[in-house]
């Protein structure tokens, strides 16, 4: 299906009430054509239907006329710019962008992301710029009081269901 098609079938969606479906479509939309700016402006208009600002600032993050309080809401939610280059859906490189704006903020976002890892990253592999989770286990306290007692408690119990298991099996064999 085209692009002109997909959004004549966004308007008739918007104007019918169905805003998820609409949604759906323009995140299809964005997902396809990653450099056209106009599925991310309509994007950004569903979402403000919801009230979702992270939402509709991100969408018009690339744009130069976005509202400072979406584009806030947006930086809070997708707080480093790892999670905000993977927020944005970019494909490509920069010079692909729609406007000169788009251009430097996508320039801007990536070498923040870059000089935050350490390492080079690139729009067309989102391993480059994912940050490293490290989970550690909590540090041991040593035996407790608690410790002791629920693991002497689970002991017990899986004694006695052993011996009930035991003396029914003696049983069926008197």
């Amino acid at each position: 299906m085209s692009q002109m098609n997909t959004l004549a079938r966004v308007d008739a969606d918007l104007a019918a009430g169905r805003i998820p479906m609409a949604r759906q479509r323009l995140r299809g939309l964005v997902s396809s054509f990653p450099s056209d700016l106009a599925p991310r402006r309509r994007l950004a208009e569903v979402y403000r239907l919801y009230g979702d600002a992270a939402q509709a600032g991100r969408w018009m993050y690339l744009e130069e006329d976005r509202s400072a309080e979406e584009t806030a809401a947006f930086e809070a939610r997708y707080a480093s710019p790892g999670a905000r280059m993977k927020a944005l859906a970019w494909r490509g490189p920069e010079s692909v962008a729609a406007t000169a704006f788009a251009e430097e903020q996508l320039i801007a976002l990536r070498a923040a992301c870059a000089e935050r890892l350490g390492r080079p990253v690139d729009w067309d592999d989102p391993d480059s710029y994912e940050e490293e989770v490290r989970f550690s286990a909590p540090p041991s306290e040593g035996w407790t009081l608690r410790g002791v007692v629920m693991g002497g408690g689970c002991f017990v119990g899986v004694v006695g269901h052993v011996w009930l298991w035991v003396l029914g099996v003696m049983s069926l064999f008197e």
